[in-house]
C-alpha cells in the first residue's frame, strides 16, 4: 500500500464518519404519506426554510456526500490503475 492510498482510506473513513453523525442530527420525519397527501401547514415562504438548522444539515449531508463519492471513486481508480 502506497502513502497515498492510506490517505484516502483515512479521509474516506472521515467522510463516512461525518455523513453518520450529521444524518443522526436530522430530525425524522414522522408525517409520511399522509402529510404529503393532506398538505403541510407551513407554506414555502413562511417559515424562511433555507436558514433553518434542518435546511443547512440537509445541505451539510449533501456536501459530504459528495466529498465521499469521490474520495471512493478515487480510491478505486488508484487501486485499478496504479
Amino acid at each position: 500500500m502506497s502513502a497515498l492510498e492510506i490517505v484516502l482510506g483515512i479521509f474516506l473513513i472521515l467522510a463516512s464518519l461525518a455523513i453518520i453523525v450529521v444524518v443522526m442530527m436530522q430530525k425524522s420525519r414522522e408525517g409520511g404519506l399522509s402529510g404529503a397527501i393532506a398538505g403541510g401547514s407551513d407554506t414555502f415562504f413562511g417559515k424562511n426554510k433555507g436558514r433553518t438548522r434542518e435546511a443547512r444539515l440537509a445541505k451539510a449531508t449533501r456536501y459530504i456526500a459528495i466529498v465521499f463519492l469521490v474520495l471512493a471513486l478515487a480510491a478505486t481508480l488508484l487501486m485499478l490503475f496504479f
